[in-house]
């Protein structure tokens, strides 16, 4: 039985999906919609800024990099 993406995840190429095999498709699913919601990550991307970088900043100096990009910090959750 092939599960969503087909015999992708058959690993061992048995045709059937084994419990592994349907928790690394499931985790794959998983990561795949994380990533598809995570817009606001993408837009800092694409301002230039990193994520992790904002996070070491104190509120002030994060708020007014955010700013400068041309986003509103408050659409962005760093607490």
């Amino acid at each position: 039985m092939a599960g969503l993406f087909g015999g992708l995840f058959d690993f061992n190429k048995d045709g059937k999906m084994s419990t592994f095999e349907k928790a690394a498709e499931f985790a794959t699913i998983a990561k795949i919609a994380e990533d598809l919601s995570d817009d606001s990550e993408s837009e800092l991307e694409i301002a230039g800024l990193d994520k992790d970088e904002l996070e070491f900043m104190d509120d002030d100096e994060r708020r007014e990099a955010i700013e400068d990009a041309g986003l509103d910090p408050d659409d962005y959750d760093f607490d």
